[in-house]
Formats: structure tokens, sequence, C-alpha cells
């Protein structure tokens, strides 16, 4: 699986949640999250593996983060061959986050068998995703974070991508992306 979203969306949150609830049901989970690399210095922060404390101490789990060392796309040059590593070394659910920071990052979409773009339910011009980009190659759109005083808001942003998303035009014969 591959997942993208703005800052704040709530990736790694959800990766740490969503790898809990697997190696909890016997799968052996392999998260690589990639983070944005300096155009100054070329480091990284590689920060997700802090922000998935209990997942990386599952035995059943495997974190690797990675910079992007100047790739575009939201990947690094290599992640589809990390992706084949994991799968040859026993993880049956490999996932991937992206540094998602835009409409241009899914390059991960032809990696993995589903692109899941994740949203927060108040970001802004809600539609801003529907040029050319992301939104075209979601499978599925989830609106994170929708509980309490944003359940509104959610709901109002997923009725506008279900609207939108009728307009693109069709990757699949056999899947419609849900919301």
């Amino acid at each position: 699986l591959g997942l993208s979203g703005p800052p704040g969306a709530g990736k790694s949150t959800f990766i740490e949640c969503f790898g809990k609830m697997l190696t909890e049901r016997s799968h052996k989970v392999s998260v690589l999250a990639v983070d944005p690399s300096s155009s100054t210095s070329g480091g990284s922060l590689l920060g997700d593996k802090t922000r998935m404390t209990e997942l990386s101490r599952d035995m059943n789990a495997y974190i690797r983060p990675s910079p992007t060392s100047g790739t575009l796309g939201g990947v690094t040059r290599t992640t589809n061959e990390a992706i084949l590593l994991c799968e040859g070394g026993g993880y049956d659910v490999v996932l991937v986050e992206t540094v998602g920071v835009g409409q241009s990052e899914f390059a991960v979409a032809d990696m993995v068998d589903m692109f899941i773009l994740l949203l927060p339910p108040a970001g802004g011009d809600e539609l801003q995703g529907i040029k050319r980009g992301i939104i075209e190659m979601a499978d599925l759109v989830a609106i994170n974070k929708a509980d309490g005083d944003l359940v509104v808001p959610a709901r109002r942003i997923q009725a506008e991508y279900v609207s939108a998303m009728k307009l693109l035009r069709k990757r699949s014969k056999v899947w419609r992306p849900k919301v």
C-alpha cells in the first residue's frame, strides 16, 4: 500500500495504528517511510520511526526511513527495489509512506497494489486535488481526523471529493476509487 497526503494529515499515526492492527492479526508488516532531503545540506531528519514508537518495537514489524536524496515523486530512487526485498524477506504487507508534499508526489502509485491519499478535513481549498495529479492516481481517498468538531468538515470534504472524482477518467475497469 502506498500512502500520501499533505503534512499534518496523520500519515504516520495512521500507519502505526493500521500496522499494529495487522501485526495483531499475525501479519508481518514492513514500513518504508520516505523523508525529504534538504536541498542545502542533503540531510534528512528520518523522524518517521520515532513517530511510530509502538510499531517500531513490534517484532512483526520493520520500519525503514529513507531520504529522497533529490529524487522527485515522493519516493527514493530505490523504493521499488526495497519493496521487493521486503516481500522477499517474508513481509506480507508493505506500507510505503511518501514525502506527501504536493500534487505530483504519486510515483509510488505504480509500485503498489493500492494507492491511498490521506487528507485532513480542514485543509484549505478542498478541491485543489482535482487538478491533474495526485487525486487521479488515488485508489482510495481517506479523510482522516474526522472526529469531534471536525466531523462536519470531514463529511463536507468527503462529499466534495465523491462528486469531484466522478469527473475523472477511470484508470481501471474493475475498481472505482472510494472516498
